[in-house]
């Protein structure tokens, strides 16, 4: 059975350019990994919960701050493995210095009988998304193409920093 997850993409716009907000994985397996290492706030869900409630959910465990504004829809994305990725996106600005995660706990060192806690993510950054293209994992790049296609469409103009389009703060 194929895995679901849904996550929330914020953007903003910063000194004439968009900037998107990743996150860094946490844990040992992830620490000195940084080339498409990055996500955005995301997660699995069953069916007991919708796409858009697990996204929620997700960006609110995963950087202690919650997703205020309109969503707008990124669609759906099939990684390699199979998962089903489905994304939101929404203008917002967060300090990635405030950012509080969720932890889990992992047998580490392997083989040691020691349990120690990791949080889920260790670090928050803004990125332009010509540098985001560079640090998102591979099978979550579509959701900044579409990201960046969708505004420049609202915009209605090649520059995608017009702040008449519909996702705007007002």
């Amino acid at each position: 059975m194929a895995r679901n997850s849904a996550g929330l993409l914020p953007f903003r716009r910063k000194e004439g350019r968009i900037e998107v907000l990743l996150v860094h994985p946490g844990g040992p397996f992830w620490a000195r990994k940084d080339t498409h290492a990055w996500s955005f706030p995301k997660g699995e869900y069953g069916r007991e919960e919708s796409p858009i409630q697990a996204a929620r959910r997700e960006f609110r465990e995963e950087t202690g701050w919650e997703a205020r504004g309109e969503l707008f829809p990124l669609g759906e994305v099939r990684q390699k493995g199979g998962k089903r990725v489905t994304a939101w996106a929404f203008e917002g600005n967060f300090d990635p210095e405030s950012l509080i995660s969720n932890t889990f706990e992992m047998e580490w060192p392997p083989r040691s009988g020691k349990i120690q806690p990791f949080p889920e993510v260790d670090r928050a950054a803004w990125f332009p998304l010509s540098i985001a293209r560079q640090k998102i994992h591979q099978g979550l790049l579509p959701f900044l193409d579409r990201l960046e296609r969708i505004l420049q469409e609202a915009s209605g103009q090649d520059n995608p920093t017009n702040s008449s389009h519909p996702c705007s703060h007002r």
